[in-house]
């Protein structure tokens, strides 16, 4: 089934359903007008529908070269007449307004007079995610539709709760074996579609091309009078289907470029990387960068998740900085811009500073369901992931990595510092001093496990001390006085005078880095969460016989009438969190300063613990046990990294591609190469390299931008090359590679001797 979906990024809509007896509001990335309306039918016959055909051929290609799909079909209709159809599409990478749809017709063994109908359908619904089709799914409202001189069709209509008005405009032009053609038009117009119809007859082998092009405008958009007007001239004024393709085919491969992850070897995994990278910039680019729009989980592929922005940026955003740190500094914007609304969400539940949403649309505010439906029971449940609260650690931890990569001092001044302090000022105020313990301690949470939202029996939503919260809040505080010292005296003063943030409040900020409680089990094994090891062991082998699938445990166990919350299982990776975003450097020191001593096998044991009892229930689970399993067990890192390379590809969930590709999935595949198995780290104003490289990837080169410097990085089993772009004012680069450090020039290169290279545990 090809679902028509058509997502605009920050295009949000908020709507009521009444769902298990309550009334609900929910807020969804609306699926604008179809641009794509193109149909046919033979003679009088019916209008193609390819469910009541015989298909003969059907062959679907994405061309990553120029970021263009196509599509190839052949089959019989009920007359016994076999049609060859076929189709490229492309979004215009430098004029992102801008679409076209070519397709050509041919009538293999019969000759008649063919009907095409081109236009655009403005009926559509929200109803791509099987599970939502119970929540009201009509956004748009106020449809009109007009015809404009020079084959130009327009429709509008609005959001009929948030008013943006979306108008598109469609040109159609046909070609007979590449003549151009003026067949008959007959206007079809409705309220919420139109239409021409242009009919033309055609020989047996003819080969009758229709080229459309589209544009896109909503009132959201800057430097335009209003949208109608300017979708009609952007489709008047376009350059013809080959051309435009030509210009967009120019404009991909510049944008690509930036992205390069030149594999030698392993041609599966170089494919899966280019498409991780043309999904990623598909939806995020300097297009966007301007639309104060986040990073939606399925990215704007699908209506999974409602297109909202989750902590999914934690593992894109890496990737972003060190390619493109100019988006990504777009991207901290958004956070940026609804810092009012997580002040006044901290102050509502009772806390200081800013607590940021789990879910976050178009301004801010928490919209994480109270209620989900579990499709396996058909049972909707309370929803209490909203307790997720390190959302604000990862936002803040991207803003401190941004900071190291890019050396952009007028960000941390003018945003990110703010951003820290007030996230830091929320998660003190979320800590509370434990007498007995002489410790913090930080109740009510829900780690990133998410299948843990409760204690069994328990009344009260949360767990408490979750390890990486609170391990994460410990260098949160840290950061924020790292942050503080790094901005200019005045700036510092002014910053601090504004927040009211005095000495004793920063002073708290110390002691909770040095006391809070992280909990503890089996003589070094960090407990998820306290209480933990209490929890009933599953029999997985029990369950592995009896389903083919326990990716999604909890969904299994809620079925059977169990609770996910009375096992020792877990949805992703939670404790190991801590060694995906840390280096053993940075969190023994953090457990020092805790008064926790690191014994040497702690990160080996925990990961065993762990592994041994994760479902891997979402992508992000491949992605970060291969990034933690790297540097000591390669070959099964490397199992993990193809499994988050085959995710989407081969719709490993079973589904869920369908719904949205996922994004921090693919970024995250792209950011194991570069910063997981090349070693690529920023810190101290250096560039450090640190390889593991598994020979099985072959030879790795990419471009990164540090410090505003475009650097070159060849990694290959044996050495590591850096090399700097020519330029007269860029100052030198510090490139750290084991015990050598060497200083480079404009034009310079320097290659390392790489050490320690195992395969073994």
């Amino acid at each position: 089934m090809h679902y028509p979906g058509t997502y605009v990024a920050g295009c949000y809509n908020r709507l009521t359903s009444t769902l298990a007896g309550r009334e609900v509001e929910h807020e969804s990335l609306v699926n604008a007008p179809n641009w794509l309306m193109l149909t046919f039918r033979v003679d009088d016959g019916p209008w193609l529908d390819l469910g009541q055909v015989e298909l003969l051929d059907h062959e679907q290609e994405l061309d990553l070269e120029r970021a263009v799909l196509l599509r190839r079909v052949r089959f019989r209709d009920a007359a016994g007449r076999t049609t060859r159809l076929v189709q490229r599409r492309f979004v215009h990478q430098g004029s992102p307004h801008l679409a076209g749809l070519q397709t050509t017709l041919v009538p293999e063994d019969y000759s008649a007079t063919l009907a095409v109908r081109c236009g655009i359908d403005g009926r559509m619904r929200n109803s791509g995610v099987a599970r939502y089709r119970a929540l009201n799914g009509q956004h748009l409202t106020g449809h009109r539709t007009h015809e404009h001189p020079d084959e130009v069709l327009l429709l509008q209509a609005r959001t009929n709760q948030s008013g943006i008005l979306l108008a598109e405009a469609t040109r159609c032009r046909l070609w007979l074996n590449d003549a151009a053609l003026q067949p008959p038009r007959t206007l079809q117009q409705h309220d919420d579609w139109i239409a021409h119809d242009l009919t033309c007859p055609l020989r047996q082998g003819d080969e009758l091309r229709t080229d459309k092009i589209a544009a896109l405008y909503t009132s959201r958009d800057f430097a335009i009078s209003e949208p109608s007007s300017e979708a009609v001239d952007a489709v008047r004024c376009a350059a013809d289907f080959d051309d435009l393709l030509r210009s967009h085919t120019r404009a991909w491969s510049r944008r690509s470029a930036a992205f390069h992850c030149g594999l030698s070897a392993s041609r599966p995994a170089q494919q899966a990387v280019r498409l991780h990278v043309f999904h990623v910039l598909q939806t995020l680019s300097p297009h966007t960068a301007d639309l104060d729009a986040g990073i939606p989980a399925r990215g704007l592929h699908g209506e999974a998740y409602r297109g909202h922005v989750f902590w999914d940026e934690l593992f894109v955003l890496p990737t972003l900085t060190l390619r493109d740190p100019h988006l990504a500094r777009s991207l901290l914007l958004y956070r940026y811009r609804r810092l009012g609304h997580a002040r006044r969400a901290a102050e509502q539940a009772g806390f200081a500073g800013a607590m940021y949403p789990w879910q976050s649309g178009s301004n801010g505010r928490e919209e994480t369901q109270r209620l989900h439906l579990n499709p396996r029971s058909g049972h909707w449940l309370a929803d209490n992931t909203h307790l997720q609260r390190h959302i604000g650690i990862a936002i803040a931890h991207n803003i401190w990595y941004y900071h190291q990569a890019s050396g952009d001092q007028d960000f941390l001044a003018d945003f990110g510092a703010e951003m820290i302090l007030e996230i830091t000022r929320f998660f003190a105020s979320l800590a509370r001093y434990d007498h007995s313990r002489d410790r913090y301690v930080i109740r009510g949470v829900v780690g990133p496990d998410e299948y843990h939202t409760a204690y069994p029996g328990r009344q009260r939503p949360g767990v408490d001390n979750n390890a990486y919260t609170n391990i994460m809040t410990a260098w949160l505080c840290r950061t924020a006085l790292r942050a503080l010292a790094a901005l200019a005296d005045e700036r510092r003063h002014e910053l601090t005078d504004a927040l009211q943030l005095g000495h004793r409040e920063i002073d708290r900020w110390k002691r909770i880095s040095q006391r809070l409680f992280v909990p503890f089990h089996d003589e070094g094994i960090l407990s998820q969460f306290e209480g933990y090891e209490h929890l009933a062991e599953l029999d997985w082998d029990d369950h592995r016989r009896r389903y083919d699938d326990i990716q999604r445990l909890d969904r299994i166990l809620e079925a059977e009438g169990d609770d996910p919350n009375r096992y020792q299982v877990s949805k992703q990776a939670d404790v190991l969190m801590l060694f995906y975003l840390l280096s053993a450097e940075e969190l023994e020191d953090l457990l020092a300063g805790l008064g926790y001593p690191m014994p040497a096998d702690t990160i080996p044991r925990n990961i065993e613990y762990y592994l041994r009892r994760t479902s891997h229930g979402s992508t992000l689970s491949a992605v970060v046990h291969a990034w933690v399993l790297a540097r000591a067990h390669r070959p099964q890192a490397l199992t993990f990294f193809d499994h988050a390379l085959a995710a989407d590809l081969h719709d490993t969930q079973r589904g869920t591609t369908a719904e949205g590709i996922h994004l921090a999935a693919m970024a995250g595949s792209i950011d194991l190469l570069q910063r997981c198995f090349a070693g690529i780290e920023v810190r101290d104003a250096k560039l450090h390299l640190n390889p593991y490289w598994p020979a099985e990837l072959g030879t790795l080169e990419l471009p990164i931008r540090f410090h505003g410097q475009v650097v070159t990085i060849t990694v290959t089993g044996r050495t590591a090359t850096v090399g700097t772009a020519p330029g007269p004012h860029a100052p030198p680069l510090l490139c750290v590679c084991g015990s050598r450090t060497a200083q480079l020039g404009p034009g310079q290169t320097a290659t390392f001797a790489l050490e320690h290279q195992t395969d073994g545990p």
